[in-house]
């Protein structure tokens, strides 16, 4: 599926959330220029350090079926004319498509604009003035912390589901420090935009075409059992609390966090209850029945969510929506990834307060119907099971769908509230002294509705 080119989307102020989301960042910024390249900086001021990151500890990360430039990009000089030569000669090299057979592309007629500047990413748009080219999204990595992402997974990832599943960007190849997709003339939904009917049936329709990829396809053998199912303990959702729960102690630890915090959080308290909970899921699972277990994307905010802006004539409607962002996709309950998105309903992340959840706008019962009525019909084969479709049999699968989504709710609490606390490290030992985003706020809000949920879960 092709992009149509045209103008950038009207500029938005947008918090960097989840500290990696691009698409977030896709319509955040405002055009300023140099004689020598045209660069997009964030309406959001970002340290001088930000993008300034030494990258030469960077490994190298590279994929099976992808070609690779051996050249490494310096973001900080992406200001300069030889940065644009380079540039060019990676395109080249990776046979990016229309970009490889423009062989007298001068460096002054590169464009770059900057989207976003982090530890984590240096993203940018690259285009061409001289030449009728598609436009391009690069991405150089930062030092970032294994700890959340792992970007060898997530490239491998990426690749599987553009090339085999048309889903997501396509990845056009890497370089020693980096790599370059396929850019989407598109615009980020907004949180208003969940709540749209329309949007929201679409949006359940693209989660049930990412919960049909084979997770033997991407994911390691290592991760499935004998019988090609999932082993319970590689589920993201209890592999990502087992893993951040140690980091998340560290973070508790340090001695700019008040005790007032620590005892409000109370980690140990969280880990017992956690296992509580994993015992409860799994004999509610064998009475109620359990949910799929898929590959999910695990972060549907609305900042991953685009909207194309120009849909090619013929396009299945539902397929105007492009999911992006699958640093944190694993397999999981297909239960757990519906009730993840539903927790996004309750967030503005262009708020005053971005880190607090409001429960009160979390979907209603008709708006979740008419999600799962989505998700069912495109989770289902017609051919072999028309009878699924039927009304009554559709009122039994949305009824116990339902159920699933509610038993696995408190697992997406836990899962963010550790996570937050992870990414308040820098602020805490001092490195970030004017943060973007209240992490410790955000996770003292996600482990309040653990613990509520928790609580209202144990009163049916």
């Amino acid at each position: 599926m092709s992009p149509t080119l045209g103008p950038d989307p009207a500029p938005v102020h947008s918090p960097i959330i989840r500290g990696r989301s691009t698409a977030s960042l896709r319509s955040s910024s405002s055009r300023t220029s140099t004689t020598q390249v045209t660069v997009r900086s964030p309406a959001r001021s970002l340290s001088s350090s930000s993008i300034m990151f030494d990258d030469e500890d960077i490994a190298v990360v590279r994929e099976e079926g992808l070609r690779h430039s051996k050249e490494r990009l310096e973001a900080r000089r992406y200001k300069s004319p030889a940065f644009a030569e380079k540039l060019v000669g990676v395109l080249h090299t990776l046979r990016v498509p229309h970009w490889h057979s423009a062989k007298d592309i001068a460096p002054q007629n590169i464009e770059i604009h900057k989207v976003s500047g982090s530890l984590t990413n240096a993203v940018f748009f690259v285009s061409c003035t001289s030449h009728s080219l598609p436009k391009l999204l690069l991405r150089i990595y930062g030092p970032s912390s294994g700890t959340l992402i792992n970007r060898a997974r997530e490239l491998h990832t990426l690749h599987v589901l553009s090339s085999q599943y048309h889903i997501g960007p396509r990845v056009y190849g890497t370089f020693e420090n980096g790599r370059i997709e396929e850019y989407f003339n598109s615009s980020a939904l907004t949180a208003s935009d969940l709540r749209d009917p329309q949007v929201s049936s679409w949006i359940g329709a693209r989660m049930a075409e990412l919960h049909q990829v084979d997770v033997a396809a991407v994911e390691e053998p290592s991760l499935l059992a004998a019988s090609g199912e999932v082993r319970e303990s590689q589920l993201g959702a209890r592999k990502n609390v087992e893993t951040w729960l140690l980091p998340a102690r560290e973070v508790l630890s340090l001695p700019s966090v008040t005790d007032a915090i620590r005892q409000e959080l109370d980690l140990d308290l969280f880990e017992a209850e956690w296992k509580e909970y994993l015992l409860w899921l799994k004999a509610q699972e064998q009475k109620v029945g359990a949910s799929r277990r898929v590959f999910a994307h695990n972060d549907t905010q609305y900042g991953n969510l685009l909207r194309l802006n120009s849909p090619t004539a013929g396009l299945v409607e539902h397929r105007q929506i492009i999911v992006v962002d699958f640093e944190y996709a694993s397999p999981n309950p297909a239960a757990f990834d519906i009730a993840n998105h539903f927790h996004e309903w309750t967030a503005n992340y262009h708020a005053d307060t971005p880190h607090v959840l409001h429960p009160d706008r979390y979907p209603t019962v008709d708006q979740r119907r008419n999600f799962y009525r989505t998700y069912i019909m495109h989770s289902t084969d017609p051919d072999a099971a028309p009878t699924n479709l039927q009304p009554d049999n559709m009122e039994v699968q949305i009824e116990q769908l339902d159920k699933q989504v509610r038993m696995w709710s408190p697992a997406s609490h836990g899962m963010w509230a550790l996570w937050g606390l992870v990414q308040a490290r820098e602020f805490l030992e001092g490195q970030d002294g004017e943060p973007e985003f209240d992490y410790v706020g955000y996770a003292r809000c996600r482990m309040e509705s653990f613990r509520r949920e928790l609580r209202e879960l144990r009163s049916v």
